[in-house]
């Protein structure tokens, strides 16, 4: 595995880490439905977040949390849709950004809820 994949899997389980100590239940990762590929789906009360994550090392300039674009927003509520209907929920639906970024040694993670909506 290239090390972009293995510091992607880090950034990944390092937001897992984190929605479980806010109090989220973590439903599922990597959840695939056509082409679409969820990172997590966490439950807290009513609401199923559903969470991609983006991780970068520090000096990238973009803002990540907005390289989301509307392809891949549009695939993100289709695979949304079939895991609610799989397994019949009856939930409020919110699109997350968990941003990851490395600092040196440690990490800074930045959790925008809402971030985009799929009406």
């Amino acid at each position: 595995m290239g090390k972009h994949n293995e510091f992607g899997k880090q950034g990944e389980q390092l937001a897992v880490d984190y929605l479980f100590g806010k109090g989220y239940k973590i439903l599922a990762r990597n959840y695939r439905f056509g082409k679409a590929e969820i990172d997590i789906i966490a439950r807290q009360g009513e609401t199923l977040a559903i969470v991609e994550v983006k991780s970068r090392n520090t000096g990238f300039l973009e803002d990540i949390s907005t390289t989301i674009n509307a392809k891949k927003q549009g695939l993100l509520v289709q695979a949304a849709d079939q895991y609610v209907q799989e397994n019949n929920l009856d939930v409020e639906v919110r699109f997350d950004v968990i941003t990851v970024i490395k600092k040196e040694v440690n990490f800074e993670i930045d959790h925008l809820e809402d971030a985009f909506y799929f009406f």
